[in-house]
């Protein structure tokens, strides 16, 4: 395949995947601007800027230049993203898509006349992007991004501290060498636990021993005796609706405000016995039609 030389008016064999016809607008069209070495989109690059500038954006020009830009410097956005490759190769399909992001705003927010290399420009772009990334999305819980900042700082003061003081920092050190209070200091590393979460299925003890093969979850809570009274609730609501308004008067003082006998009988004016009885009567038609129910 040939590229042409602009303003020569003639064409060069080159092993680059672009044809030797210009595509639009003066720009060559490149087959598979993905291929294109460094070397050369460095060169293209510059052709491509300086065209893009004088272009309407929204027009199909414009949206090619734009789209060649990106594809031809994708090799900026896994320049970057080898410095993270320690993350595992789950999430370096994520980091390439953010650091896409950040190479598409370096690519919108560039100009020649700074006289820098695009490739100088954009890798903190990118590099940018892919560090928000792991900032928004490594910790379990979400917490703050100052408390998040905290944690490293007390991070960084814990290992230079214990080194000094031989010795693990206490809280009034730490605020001393960071000079912040103790409260934030507190704070920082109780918002520091939510940066990791353990599965409560993974076992929890060793190979032998009661606890083996069991996991946090088998550990952890026990049965709530109140569950048994649901289905009994369940069949209580529909009966206390047939009560009369003295009933439930009577059963709302005694159970739901607990109130003495004495205490209800002073509120509605009835003895205490008056009162024992009425909710005897009451307890009994509840009891009886619950066990019909039944």
């Amino acid at each position: 395949m040939t590229a042409t030389t602009y303003g020569a008016g003639t064409t060069t064999k080159t092993a680059q995947p672009f044809h030797s016809v210009p595509a639009v607008d003066g720009l060559p069209f490149i087959e598979e601007a993905g291929k294109v070495a460094p070397k050369d989109a460095r060169q293209l690059s510059k052709l491509f800027f300086d065209r893009l500038q004088t272009l309407e954006e929204g027009t199909a020009a414009y949206s090619y230049a734009r789209s060649t830009l990106i594809e031809m410097n994708m090799s900026l956005v896994r320049f970057a993203a080898r410095r993270f490759r320690g993350r595992g190769p789950e999430e370096m399909e994520d980091i390439l898509q953010v650091g896409t992001i950040g190479l598409i705003k370096a690519i919108d927010r560039f100009d020649l006349s700074r006289e820098v290399e695009f490739t100088t420009f954009a890798v903190p772009y990118i590099v940018g992007e892919m560090k928000r990334f792991f900032r928004d999305t490594s910790w379990a819980v979400h917490v703050p991004r100052r408390l998040q900042e905290l944690r490293v700082e007390l991070a960084k003061a814990r290992d230079h501290l214990t080194a000094v003081l031989d010795a693990p920092p206490t809280v009034a050190e730490l605020a001393a060498y960071l000079e912040i209070t103790e409260e934030d200091v507190i704070e920082g590393l109780v918002a520091s636990n939510g940066y990791t979460a353990g599965s409560i299925d993974v076992p929890a003890g060793g190979d032998e021993g009661e606890d083996a093969g069991r996991s946090y979850t088998d550990t952890i809570g026990a049965p709530d005796p109140a569950m048994e009274l649901v289905e009994d609730f369940h069949a209580l609501a529909p009966m206390l609706g047939k009560l009369d308004d003295r009933e439930r008067l009577i059963l709302q003082l005694r159970f739901g405000q607990e109130m003495t006998q004495a205490e209800i009988g002073a509120e509605l004016g009835y003895s205490q016995m008056h009162v024992s009885r009425l909710i005897s009567r009451t307890l009994a038609k509840l009891r009886a039609g619950m066990l019909t129910e039944a």
